[in-house]
């Protein structure tokens, strides 16, 4: 699944001559929490989000210009930066640029990478220079949900099941697999025989649960170090 798959392609946009009111009640009115900044043409410029916006004096929440001693030792263009955000009346002043993208061929994984490592919330999709989609955390969240409808609905069997199963786990550096074995019984899978570990349970059950036509696990593996310590 790549990122044309999931975006939201009915993108609110703001130019960069928009006044921040009017940026506000965009993001009131449509209940979103950032908008693309883009030229007449759909090149993306920046993004204002509510973090851009929640340091402003006419509501009283800027910034407190801090000790003249601490502002020795910072840069002035960084204090120069917070003031033109914080007054600024326009997008160009407020938004935050260069902003971080992806094309619409990108992976699933690749997205949520993105995000990820870049403590962001959402990211746009541009093509050929233009804005045409944004994703969000939001969009990654419904995928999950979407994916979990599909797997309890599918009509795989139970030894296809138990195979794919097997197969997942023979492929795991962590798996116990000489000391576990599988069997599926009406969608429910059940690990018999020692596990490593409480976190390989975890991720065994993890494993189980991500493949398709799964209702359920059960884990009746007994612990390795328990083994140890009932030995004669």
């Amino acid at each position: 699944m790549r990122a044309k798959d999931i975006m939201t392609s009915r993108v609110v946009t703001v130019g960069p001559d928009e006044p921040v009111a009017a940026i506000a009640q965009k993001l009131t009115d449509h209940h979103i929490s950032a908008v693309p900044v883009v030229e007449e043409d759909g090149a993306l410029l920046g993004i204002v989000s509510e973090g851009d916006l929640l340091r402003r004096p006419e509501i009283g929440t800027q910034k407190s210009s801090g000790s003249w001693w601490l502002n020795l030792w910072r840069d002035p263009s960084d204090l120069a930066e917070d003031f033109t955000k914080a007054h600024g009346k326009t997008a160009r002043d407020v938004m935050t640029a260069p902003v971080i993208s992806l094309g619409p061929e990108a992976s699933l994984s690749e997205v949520a990478e993105t995000l990820e490592r870049n403590h962001i919330k959402r990211v746009p999709i541009v093509d050929d220079g233009r804005v045409v989609g944004l994703i969000s955390r939001a969009n990654i969240i419904r995928q999950i949900a979407s994916a979990g409808t599909v797997s309890m609905e599918s009509d795989a069997d139970d030894e296809a099941i138990r195979r794919a199963v097997d197969r997942a786990l023979s492929e795991q550096p962590w798996a116990s697999y000489g000391t576990t074995s599988v069997t599926v019984k009406q969608g429910t899978v059940e690990f018999w025989g020692v596990v490593g570990s409480e976190s390989e349970r975890a991720a065994s059950r993890v494993l189980a649960e991500e493949i398709a036509g799964v209702q359920g696990v059960v884990d009746h593996r007994a612990l390795r170090s328990n083994v140890r310590t009932m030995a004669p």
